[in-house]
């Protein structure tokens, strides 16, 4: 899934810049906000899984193995970052983590039962309830409202490829400093990438139904000399949509509590 410098992680990079699966950390701001304490650690469990934490003079960026196998890889990988890949939520939604989780680092092998291929989806419990073993680790989900932008049709209508459901196979959507693809998407998708790249929540209000193919080219935001186009007039230009500034209800994952430190292997 690449590489996550521990700096990125206190930015709220989290797991939407890992790979793949970029866009998806994002995703989870849509889902059922009020799930009951406790009710999102109910699952399966790693047959074996050693934490050790990094010596302070060894820290630095953060490596995970990709997946579909049935082992689980984290080089200098801090809790924070953990939680943010088991709840598929972006770091910058993750309120109440203890003092000192967003620095000190740890390494992470764990090994699910039975050698399964495990896909993010069914990889996700299995951290969940690693976290809830060895850090102790009690949440849930709430809602605020924070600064954001919804996603509305632009003048001159959509410019975007409309493809029929079930006709095309699609692909997790990948969000790169100057780029986004996505295939066979909703505009529900798209705004949660969106927010990504935007540095804000987006919610869809384009009122548009179906799936579509979005090929998006902007201006990184790192970048001084590109004569790609701010992420803003790019979405007009390109999808023929725009971005209209509003508060915005976003889902944030509150820390009840965690242990300070994992228990023994």
């Amino acid at each position: 899934m690449g590489k996550c410098m521990r700096s990125a992680a206190r930015a709220g990079v989290g797991a939407a810049w890992l790979g793949a699966l970029a866009g998806l950390s994002l995703i989870g701001q849509q889902m059922s906000p009020n799930a009951p304490r406790g009710a999102e650690t109910a699952g399966p469990v790693f047959e074996v899984a050693s934490i050790t934490p990094v010596p302070e003079n060894r820290q630095g960026a953060t490596s995970i193995s990709p997946y579909g196998s049935d082992l689980f890889l984290a080089r200098n990988i801090t809790v924070l970052l953990l939680v943010s890949l088991a709840y598929n939520m972006d770091t910058r939604n993750i309120v109440g983590m203890p003092k000192g989780f967003e620095d000190r680092q740890f390494d992470i092998s764990a090994r699910a039962e039975g050698h399964p291929k495990l896909s993010y989806e069914q990889l996700q419990p299995l951290l969940q309830n690693l976290l809830r073993d060895r850090f102790h680790l009690a949440v849930h989900r709430s809602t605020r409202e924070a600064e954001g932008y919804a996603l509305v049709v632009a003048k001159g209508g959509p410019k975007m490829k409309a493809v029929d459901a079930g006709k095309t196979a699609g692909d997790t959507p990948y969000i790169l400093p100057d780029a986004i693809r996505a295939r066979d998407a909703t505009m529900g998708l798209l705004a949660a990438v969106l927010s990504r790249p935007v540095g804000a929540v987006v919610v869809d209000q384009t009122g548009l139904s179906g799936n579509f193919d979005i090929d998006l080219k902007y201006r990184a935001s790192d970048s001084e000399d590109s004569s790609l186009p701010s992420v803003f007039t790019a979405i007009e230009e390109q999808l023929g949509l725009k971005l209209v500034r509003q508060r915005v209800p976003t889902t944030i994952l509150v820390v009840d509590h965690a242990g300070s430190e994992p228990t023994p292997n």
